[in-house]
């Protein structure tokens, strides 16, 4: 083969720039529910939630989410919950093996099916942690689910399939770029779970990719994104927030539809570059790797890629996704 080979072995060794803060002071919480918060203003208005920590080696939503309990932030309407989602394996954390961190059993991003969650032959870590937050998640209005991801790419909001999801990343505009996608092949997330995912209900859930895992960045971007998305919902207003929260410039955000997924069927998936994310190949059939022998092509021109990474590779594992840029955006 012609083009060089960017295998599993050969990645990237990010530095980790951020502290991992100790979050062992929040475990009883204050509503029954061990690291998780929830606040009333007393006056009408939605039920918010932020969630972080969804993935133990995503510590930028976990930051965040100590800040906003830390602040006392003082509602003007509605509710608003703040959750350490799983605590379990953000507490196996090892800089060392910083990428097994992701979860203990199963992806925790992956188990939100009704089906799966009812299921109680069924059991695992993630799965508990899951069932324990489910009653809370089922009050909520708005959630934001912080995340980051494993190469250093631009920040992504992941709106899901629906317009109401498209809309609501549309208001909240932070990262400019909106990912319209339907989830994954392994599994249901969290920001597609019952009504979020259901075109005849109001409630709405965004997923913020906020850059590369342990980047200073990442933490910027989880503040900013929150800080709009906590105004948008209606919850405080922008003087709530400290102003290093607020980014000055909020940009008409790019619209990308997901076409296709990309799914590895073997661990000798490989890339034909160094590819990192939102890189745009303008001319179709571009092999950009091979899973086994397979060529893998890009569907269309302008193809854009979308989280490629091959850091937890594994068959039946998403390795990148082919987006198209929407025009009308």
């Amino acid at each position: 083969m012609a083009a060089q080979e960017h295998r599993r072995g050969n990645m990237d060794s990010y530095p980790i720039e951020i502290d991992f803060p100790d979050i062992s002071a929040y475990s009883a919480g204050n509503s029954g529910v061990p690291y998780l918060y929830r606040f009333n203003s007393g006056s009408p208005g939605p039920h918010v939630m932020i969630n972080s920590l969804t993935h133990g080696n995503e510590v930028c939503g976990a930051i965040v989410v100590k800040e906003l309990i830390d602040l006392g932030l003082h509602l003007r309407r509605g509710k608003l919950t703040l959750s350490f989602a799983n605590v379990a394996a953000y507490q196996s954390f090892d800089p060392a093996k910083p990428d097994r961190s992701r979860f203990v059993d199963q992806d925790l991003n992956r188990v939100w099916a009704s089906a799966v969650l009812d299921d109680l032959s069924l059991d695992s870590v993630e799965l508990r942690r899951a069932r324990e937050l489910r009653p809370v998640i089922d009050t909520v209005d708005q959630l934001l689910d912080i995340h980051s991801m494993h190469e250093r790419s631009e920040g992504l909001l992941l709106s899901g399939p629906l317009q109401k999801g498209i809309d609501f990343a549309h208001r909240v505009r932070l990262p400019g770029n909106v990912i319209v996608d339907k989830g994954h092949a392994e599994g249901c997330r969290l920001r597609d779970y019952g009504p979020f995912g259901d075109k005849k209900q109001t409630q709405n859930a965004l997923l913020v990719e906020c850059g590369q895992h342990w980047e200073k960045r990442a933490v910027l971007m989880a503040r900013a994104c929150t800080a709009r998305f906590l105004t948008q919902s209606g919850v405080i207003d922008q003087a709530d927030l400290p102003e290093r929260w607020w980014q000055e410039n909020a940009p008409q955000p790019c619209t990308i539809r997901i076409t296709d997924a990309v799914v590895a069927t073997s661990m000798n998936f490989r890339f034909t570059a160094d590819f990192k994310g939102l890189e745009c190949l303008p001319v179709a059939g571009t092999v950009v790797g091979w899973d086994g022998s397979k060529e893998i092509k890009t569907p269309y021109d302008n193809c854009v890629l979308v989280m490629p990474s091959l850091r937890q590779l594994q068959p039946g594992v998403t390795v990148v996704r082919f987006g198209e840029p929407d025009t009308q955006s």
